[in-house]
């Protein structure tokens, strides 16, 4: 990533993984297998659980007192960015990882308006067996992909997790949230230069107020996916969602029968967004926190326009169930 001498914030190369703490610990487990989770090691009642990405792990369930989200964690660019993070709000001093798989060192730091919970990791070995379904060949009307004589067969179960794609919070203040991201992280500011204000999406109330930023993370001329975080403004602050890939689409159908078998409650889905262009398919856990499996997300690099629209349910998806009350409170 080519960057000015100038550019003094904290450079994000990718999301990484979740933490969430869990009252019912043993419900919570089965749950993200159905979902799609790899367990890949336990530490007490705390369990790391991977996807078939390369990431070591990309949700930390924790046992506790109370159903609590417990930040996001991006990857830096380099030891200076951590070295540099420890100056941020509320900030640890770095810390080593020594439970988690794949180790590495991180820095927490605190929301300055909301308080949540944000983590930096440095360091972190990759996992060795990064795997990738098959992809199919598939036949369209005048373009036909699958050889003759070939079937389509698929297996019932849990639409496998490939790797974290995004979070999101409800916060009390958008501006100053907006604000002290896009100033000291490489989420870029958005249209105060046409060049410089690529691939953050805005959506603004009626009387020209924005309420909700999806922001990806500014790698120059490397593509990175639509959005990472994404923030609206709201009267308490929580977590929204995080959001999961799964390999495609008949991948994703299979998940969500597979999830409706077992009882679970869903949340909104299968439909597909506007913003970002992804299917989307929502589930409550056993918590009551909101997870997403998703295909087919925009990449965005730094030619990306700025779009900037009215808030409205209507521009959420374009098909899928009609949106869910209560939604996006």
């Amino acid at each position: 990533m080519a960057v000015s001498s100038k550019d003094t914030r904290i450079k994000l190369v990718r999301i990484t993984h979740v933490y969430y703490t869990h009252k019912d610990i043993e419900k919570a487990h089965e749950f993200l297998l159905d979902f799609g989770f790899q367990e890949v090691k336990r530490v007490g009642k705390d369990i790391y659980y991977r996807g078939s990405s390369a990431e070591p792990f990309v949700y930390s369930a924790r046992q506790g007192e109370e159903d609590v989200f417990g930040g996001a964690a991006f990857v830096v660019e380099s030891e200076s960015d951590l070295v540099a993070a420890q100056k941020l709000p509320g900030a640890t001093q770095i810390y080593e990882l020594s439970d988690a798989p794949g180790g590495g060192r991180c820095v927490t730091f605190y929301d300055p308006v909301d308080n949540f919970p944000f983590h930096l990791v440095y360091g972190q070995s990759p996992h060795p067996d990064e795997k990738a379904l098959p992809q199919l060949d598939l036949n369209f009307p005048t373009d036909k992909h699958r050889p003759g004589n070939k079937s389509q067969r698929f297996q019932k179960g849990p639409a496998p997790v490939h790797k974290l794609g995004h979070f999101g919070m409800c916060v009390t203040d958008f501006t100053k949230s907006y604000e002290f991201y896009t100033t000291h992280f490489n989420f870029k500011p958005s249209e105060t230069d046409a060049a410089l204000s690529t691939a953050i999406q805005l959506v603004h109330d009626s009387t020209g107020k924005d309420v909700t930023t999806f922001l990806h993370l500014d790698r120059g001329n490397e593509l990175v996916d639509h959005h990472c975080f994404f923030f609206f403004e709201g009267p308490e602050s929580h977590v929204h969602h995080s959001s999961f890939e799964t390999h495609d689409f008949d991948t994703q159908l299979l998940g969500h029968d597979w999830l409706r078998s077992k009882g679970y409650e869903s949340c909104w889905g299968v439909g597909r967004h506007i913003m970002g262009s992804q299917i989307f398919d929502y589930w409550f856990d056993t918590s009551g926190f909101i997870v997403e499996h998703y295909v087919d997300g925009d990449l965005v690099d730094d030619k990306h326009p700025v779009n900037r629209t009215l808030a409205s349910p209507d521009n959420l998806h374009v098909w899928g169930p009609d949106l869910p009350p209560g939604f996006l409170q």
